[in-house]
């Protein structure tokens, strides 16, 4: 097989471009490396039309609130480009993903200006160069605290009264070498720091550079450690630095590789794979509702009824999982308060999660109960992609077995003889009267799952535990999920009444697979749920259609989940952010993992290879995608049909692959690897540790012909995303 991916031409057709400036949040352009973000975009008020933004942000900065509630994340501060003319047309700003850095030429009343901008991938730093004309010599970078930012600027995306901004202290010291640190001290608990430095760069006259870090926290160490970051990466050879930078990235995108003939969708995905990494690394936060991109938000804080669930979704298939890590030691760490989330004599053996809190993970259980077995999903597909054997056994056990058990503590028995779960709240079903009903779908469906997956990781483990008669018999005496002649209700007596956002009363078909939909009843009523689901109008919202193109995409209905995929694009902004009063960053995210549904399943015990793959597509391509069981996959679709399919086994699992190939299917392997059909398109292969094998339609291709190249794009549809420009949807001409 051979690759022949030029990564920076083909990366550089989805480079997020604008035409004219930015003017708000929504169509900014950002950066940011997972701790320290900046959102650039401009604005329209004559006081301020010479001023280009940098809104910066920092993920591990939040502050305390007097009378309690969890500490949320604040504003940091903004770097300002001070024009010494108005920032006028023309103009050209474009994040070069390949590179993740932002390149703009910027012309003004009185000369231009070429601005570059990156968050440094490996150092806490941002940096950004400025190269002037004559009549921009006086251009200037200013660094101002939240609190000292112009009202004009500073509620140029509303302003938001449920947004918690703490009063600060501000203070600056100018150090000899040219540094300066600028303090934040806030008025209950927490602050920050925040160092920069500028300097003329030896390459030009009008050439300057400018550094800056920011530190969580006011101590003398936070602002050792900022200023230190600063001096170091000054000190840095320009060039030298900037490689090192690159190169993570140059290392991160080949990871995996994703083509498809629709060039919007294609683009959206590698730009969502780009705010990925911007967004979380492995020894990161959690990642939030806004990434490193803070704004007037209700939502500034780590939601766990979906949020931070479907965030991390497009990680696993991608084969992105080092990012996940960082949810991964998050609950590990956190260990004990997940326990001391829940009532006190539940505490020796149960633990739990909240809906909404901070880092810390304090979020008490009340009557939305199912969030922290959600998270267990979210690791055990983490497991399942890695098979990481530590990982199940000192984390995911213990943590899945305190989630089941509050469950079952909870579990009383019926007249009928079932076992029922008292009145609980269905996310965001009827959030305003919060609307609890009995037996809710969304806890039967991950009581169901916690239970299945506790007696498969025994099986996996060897082990024997007390637990498992309980689990068993809970299996068997569960009442069943609530359904009507319209589908899935949301719980017990309560059928889907009203337009609902989430797919809380669906969960038993996304995310957790319960059910394949392969037995002819068991699809019908997926559909019918689906459909009555969406037929219901009501609050629709984004992730409302990224769950649809996902239940879609698991019954193969690929060319329904196309079109709700293409709902999904016109609720995004412009720069493929999304918001509901505030940054919600799910959303987006989610539709990443929509188009990987499309692509490549590998639930239950087969990978499905184009499982949902819309008529419209007659060539796809993907390679090194990552399936359950450890497995690495690339296919190719050609002419409408699956050509080839390659696995490489990275733990020796069990490997049956389900694929439409037709006709004779062969198989080609380094060693005497056997193949064999298991009748309705599903075939086993023996593979070791390390072995890799490509089956192959012989009707349809030859050996020469395995090759991993990049679908043709569609020219007017290249570098779609940044400023807002629908009229490249429907022919218009442009240059």
């Amino acid at each position: 097989m051979k690759t022949t991916v030029d990564w920076p031409s083909f990366m550089a057709r989805h480079d997020m471009t604008w035409s004219v400036k930015p003017v708000s949040w929504d169509e900014g352009a950002f950066i940011g490396n997972g701790v320290i973000g900046a959102m650039i975009y401009s604005e329209e008020h004559r006081d301020k039309r010479n001023v280009l933004r940098f809104v910066l942000g920092c993920t591990d900065v939040t502050a305390h609130k007097p009378g309690g509630g969890f500490p949320p994340r604040v504003p940091v501060g903004e770097l300002h480009l001070e024009l010494a003319g108005w920032y006028y047309q023309p103009s050209s700003i474009r994040v070069d993903l390949w590179n993740a850095e932002l390149r703009a030429d910027i012309t003004t009343t009185v000369g231009t200006v070429k601005v570059r901008a990156f968050v440094h991938s490996q150092d806490r730093v941002l940096a950004v160069e400025l190269e002037t004309s004559e009549g921009e010599k006086d251009a200037r970078m200013e660094w101002y605290a939240h609190s000292e930012v112009d009202p004009v600027l500073k509620n140029a995306d509303g302003s938001n009264l449920n947004q918690f901004i703490p009063k600060a202290e501000v203070t600056r010291q100018a150090k000899e070498d040219g540094l300066t640190v600028g303090v934040q001290r806030f008025e209950y608990d927490g602050g920050c720091t925040t160092a920069w430095m500028e300097a003329q760069a030896d390459e030009g006259a009008n050439l300057r550079r400018l550094w800056l870090s920011i530190g969580n926290g006011f101590s003398d160490q936070v602002q050792q450690n900022t200023e230190t970051n600063v001096r170091k990466a000054a000190t840095q050879p320009w060039m030298a630095w900037v490689e090192a930078h690159r190169s993570w990235w140059h290392d991160y995108y080949p990871q995996s590789f994703v083509s498809i003939p629709d060039t919007m969708l294609e683009g959206f995905y590698w730009v969502q794979m780009y705010k990925l990494a911007s967004a979380t690394r492995s020894d990161g936060m959690i990642m939030d509702n806004q990434g490193p991109w803070l704004t007037t938000t209700p939502w500034a804080g780590v939601w766990f009824n979906m949020n931070v669930q479907m965030s991390y979704s497009p990680v696993y298939t991608s084969g992105r999982l080092e990012l996940g890590e960082s949810l991964v030691r998050a609950f590990r760490d956190n260990m004990e308060q997940l326990i001391r989330n829940v009532p006190e004599q539940y505490r020796e053996d149960s633990a739990g999660l909240g809906r909404s809190m901070s880092y810390d993970l304090v979020g008490p259980v009340g009557t939305e109960v199912g969030n922290l077995t959600w998270v267990c999903h979210n690791l055990w597909r983490h497991y399942r992609h890695a098979m990481d054997t530590p990982m199940l056994k000192e984390l995911l056990f213990p943590l899945l077995k305190r989630s089941v058990q509050y469950y079952l503590h909870l579990l009383e028995e019926g007249d009928d003889g079932k076992l029922h779960l008292p009145p609980m709240i269905s996310p965001e079903y009827g959030s305003f009267l919060q609307l609890a009903v009995p037996d809710t779908h969304y806890d039967l469906a991950l009581l169901r799952w916690g239970c299945q997956t506790l007696l498969r990781i025994c099986s996996i483990l060897g082990l024997e535990d007390p637990g498992r008669p309980r689990w068993e018999e809970t299996l068997e005496q569960l009442t069943p999920l609530p359904v009507d002649e319209t589908g899935f209700m949301v719980g017990g007596g309560q059928p889907l009444e009203f337009g609902h956002r989430h797919f809380s009363h669906l969960m038993a078909v996304f995310p957790l697979h319960l059910m394949s939909g392969d037995a002819p009843e068991e699809r019908e009523l997926i559909v019918r749920s689906l459909r009555h689901w969406l037929s219901r109008e009501g609050d629709l919202r984004g992730f409302t259609f990224t769950g649809a193109a996902s239940i879609a995409a698991a019954v193969g209905e690929g060319d329904e989940a196309l079109k709700y995929l293409k709902t999904l694009m016109h609720l995004l902004k412009p720069n493929t952010m999304y918001k509901e009063a505030g940054p919600v960053i799910e959303s987006p995210l989610a539709g990443a993992e929509a188009i990987h549904d499309m692509l490549l399943q590998s639930w239950g015990e087969e990978i499905r290879v184009f499982p949902a793959v819309p008529s419209e597509w007659k060539e796809v391509v993907f390679h090194d995608l990552r399936a359950e069981g450890a497995f690495v996959v690339s296919a190719t679709r050609s002419e409408g049909a699956t050509a080839w399919i390659r696995v490489k086994s990275l733990a020796g699992q069990p490997c049956r692959i389900k694929t439409d190939m037709l006709g004779d299917i062969r198989v080609s392997a380094s060693s005497a690897v056997q193949l064999h059909s298991l009748g309705g398109g599903v075939y086993e292969l023996e593979l070791a540790q390390g072995e890799e094998a490509v089956l192959y339609s012989a009707n349809h291709t030859a050996a020469h012909s395995w090759e991993i190249q990049p679908v043709p794009a569609e020219s007017h549809l290249c570098g779609y995303f940044g400023g807002r420009k629908p009229w490249r949807l429907y022919g218009l001409p442009i240059q």
